[in-house]
């Protein structure tokens, strides 16, 4: 299928922009559970109850503000950016006006009862999230009935939007845990229509292979980069449609790229930890280097792939440099502490990550699926019920979306490295030397010198741009950092096409990241041209590009992408 088959429908490319913007991702959402949000729906109702008179008095003011929409006098309108009123029908019918004053009235009033409660403010925000996901479910737009699209749909086709929708609905309590399909998975196949950039595996432990890909050019810098993708999703993210593809960029530009593709773990390998990660990605390090014959290589990690790059960095100490040139990370957090500032952060709480870990080493693992759902309902709007809307009230077929196919193919994640992950928000190990010993070795970021270039999204939810600027200040004085205008995802997928991509650059500033937004440099365009500009230089001269990958040492074992990303 072609990029101009898959392009959505005007309906489809909005909902799909908006669930592009929350993919899912490791950091911090690892340690939340579903019991987290029924102990703050309990933290609401107990205020509720201890606090009768500040419930009233919402009630009463709701009666008024009743009253003023009966008699045409509120000027209530909904929040600038809310698409789910944006059909005309809602300022031009008397009724379904009304019936938007009446739904945002009741939502302030919901919202000023926590406000007004005495509860704490960690508890407010708590409480908070559980009323914006009840807020967010009685919408009108999410009624057959209400729906003012819907219902002219279903004039327009006969009904047959209906029975459409009803037959989408089926399919997913069947298929999809009752949850609205996301995306049109038939639409995309990993090895045909995404991943499909020429390489080979070259290397297969338990835990990794790693894909060498084919150079692009004539001639290629010497020194390899060795990409480090998170645990949670398959590597696929900087690899799909050529236009799209990170990796692709790479290797016409020169670079010699490599890409780390991890294996999907079971309960059977429960006790794979961070050690574990980091000394298999030595071993991919190892091969990078003997392949190309570079003494040392340039490695990029995003995500929980930078914190597990990170770490094998750190275990090589003062020796780093020899094997690692260049490190590049992207939206990720090194000190966990700030995964406070992300939307999420009110739900973790020492309590909450020691409930965690204790469940995934009963099960043995994490599951993407399960994570993926929990995380869908801290975002019902963008993830939920924009889905339930263009599936079942409309009866449209889910976007065709290379992204959030990706986002759907989760992986699993073994109950030791979930603990590890989890002990990093008590330990803090990358701030705090001596810590954190893995494979024997100390971790002791003041040991380690080498270039980096760090890059956060100003829009991220997850990895907040102000924590990886901490990021950038723990990698060392010199540090380039990068602010794109995007998101979690969107900040790593930013070729030169993006008309939209803008980003501020500088060095980090010791002061703090609002210091480094006053000095920064802005600029329109991709990040990926400044980065390419860093790179090449730091990647060691030009020599002949291999004509064919692997070697007799290292014979290649299957064509990219690989057999690992199937699992």
């Amino acid at each position: 299928m072609n990029s101009e088959q898959r392009e959505p429908p005007p309906f489809s490319e909005g909902i799909s922009e908006a669930a592009s913007r929350n993919t899912l991702a490791l950091n911090p959402l690892v340690g939340i559970r579903g019991q987290d949000l029924i102990d703050s729906a309990n933290t609401l109702f107990k205020a509720v109850v201890n606090e009768p008179k500040v419930a009233t008095e919402q009630w009463f003011s709701f009666l008024g503000e009743l009253g003023s929409i009966a008699a045409g006098k509120s000027e209530r309108v909904p929040k600038a950016g809310d698409k789910r009123f944006n059909d005309a029908t809602w300022k031009e019918s008397a009724l379904h006006n009304g019936l938007l004053k009446v739904y945002l009235a009741w939502g302030d009033a919901v919202s000023g009862l926590v406000d007004k409660s005495s509860l704490t403010e960690i508890d407010k925000a708590r409480a908070h999230l559980v009323t914006e996901i009840l807020i967010d479910a009685v919408a009108p737009t999410n009624s057959m009935l209400t729906n003012p699209a819907a219902v002219r749909k279903f004039v327009d086709t006969g009904g047959r939007s209906l029975w459409s929708g009803m037959k989408n609905y089926l399919d997913d309590l069947t298929k999809n845990g009752g949850m609205p399909s996301m995306v049109d998975q038939s639409a995309f196949k990993v090895g045909e229509t995404l991943a499909i950039t020429p390489g080979a595996v070259v290397v297969r432990n338990e835990l990794l292979e790693l894909i060498q890909y084919m150079p692009a050019t004539p001639n290629v810098r010497k020194r390899p980069l060795v990409i480090t993708p998170p645990q949670i999703n398959k590597y696929y993210a900087l690899d799909l449609s050529p236009d799209k593809s990170m990796v692709r960029f790479l290797l016409d530009s020169g670079i010699q790229v490599f890409c780390v593709s991890w294996r999907n773990p079971t309960a059977a390998h429960r006790e794979w930890g961070l050690d574990t990660y980091v000394a298999a990605l030595d071993e991919a390090v190892d091969v990078a280097r003997d392949l190309t014959g570079s003494d040392d290589i340039s490695m990029m990690g995003s995500c929980s792939g930078g914190i597990t790059s990170t770490a094998y960095l750190a275990t090589l100490g003062s020796a780093a440099q020899e094997k690692i040139k260049n490190m590049v990370l992207a939206v990720c957090l090194l000190d966990p502490n700030t995964a406070d500032e992300s939307a999420f952060g009110c739900l973790m709480t020492p309590e909450t990550m020691r409930a965690a870990k204790e469940t995934s080493r009963l099960r043995g693992l994490v599951d993407g699926h399960e994570l993926a759902r929990m995380f869908a309902w801290m975002r019902p709007n963008d993830l939920v019920w924009n889905y339930w809307v263009n599936n079942y009230l409309l009866g449209n077929q889910p976007p065709a979306f290379d992204i959030l196919y990706w986002n759907a193919d989760t992986t699993r994640l073994p109950a030791g490295l979930h603990g590890d992950y989890l002990d990093l928000y008590f330990t803090n190990p990358f701030v705090n030397a001596g810590k954190l010993a893995l494979n024997g070795e100390t971790i002791d970021m003041s040991r380690i010198k080498v270039d980096s270039y760090v890059v956060a999204g100003v829009t991220d939810h997850i990895t907040p741009w102000k924590g990886v600027h901490k990021t950038a200040q723990i990698m060392g004085e010199g540090t380039t950092f990068v602010l794109s205008n995007s998101g979690h995802l969107q900040s790593l997928l930013n070729p030169p096409t993006n008309q939209k991509a803008s980003f501020m650059i500088g060095t980090v500033n010791p002061s703090g990241p609002d210091a480094f937004v006053a000095a920064a440099e802005k600029r329109k365009g991709s990040w990926w041209l400044d980065w390419r500009d860093w790179l090449l230089p730091r990647s060691g001269d030009e020599v002949t590009a291999p004509t064919s990958l692997g070697s007799e040492r290292h014979p290649v074992l299957a064509a990219a992408p690989g057999t690992y990303v199937f699992e």
